[in-house]
């Protein structure tokens, strides 16, 4: 079972929470995820994912500059998914899911 299974498994369907999960497990967790998008240079828009706040959108082009078109192609595959619309439902999934599990506004220490 993934990070996301039971918080939003069911309110975004089971293709995209399995895509988000696979994501964030590939990059060894959520704090591997927001590192890669801070670099990335999206270091705002993540930040306001984790915060109590309004999410700051991110575009598809964004999400897959920040990835790169290995990784892309790599989620792509393993989850038979054109890999512009791996880039378009993580863009809109990716802080929906990060924000619901932070909220708080801190990212969970444990990886699971």
């Amino acid at each position: 079972m993934g990070l996301l299974d039971g918080i939003i498994g069911g309110a975004i369907g089971v293709e995209i929470a399995t895509l988000i999960n696979g994501y964030i497990e590939k990059r060894g967790g959520l704090q591997n995820v927001v590192a890669d998008f801070e670099k990335g240079g999206y270091g705002d828009k993540v930040k306001s994912w984790i915060g109590t706040g309004p999410n700051m959108p991110i575009t598809a082009e964004q999400v897959q500059q920040t990835l790169g078109s290995d990784r892309m192609k790599e989620l792509g595959n393993k989850f038979g998914i054109p890999m512009d619309k791996v880039a378009a439902q993580l863009a809109e999934y990716l802080p929906k899911a990060i924000d619901k599990v932070t909220p708080e506004g801190k990212l969970p220490t444990d990886k699971s």
